[in-house]
């Protein structure tokens, strides 16, 4: 269990929230809104490796013609 103070007016728009986007209480407002966070701290944390691993070892010229190769496959391909 955590307990925690928030503003009046925070906590209102919480309510107003909860009753909007059918929440079953304000707890399930609270857990959701926690869990994309983290979603998202971690998904920047992964995008923050990838351009690390890219900028440690830069794909090749090679890599670079396949994926631009591969990207105009993939574009045609589409039902546009």
């Amino acid at each position: 269990m955590i307990t925690l103070r928030m503003p009046d007016d925070r906590v209102a728009r919480i309510d107003e929230l909860v009753r909007a986007e059918s929440y079953e209480s304000r707890a399930s407002f609270i857990v959701e809104a926690i869990n994309r966070l983290v979603d998202e701290l971690e998904q920047r944390e992964i995008d923050r490796r990838i351009v690390e691993g890219y900028t440690r070892i830069p794909p090749t010229a090679e890599e670079n013609r396949w994926a631009e190769i591969s990207g105009i496959e993939s574009i045609r391909e589409e039902p546009w």
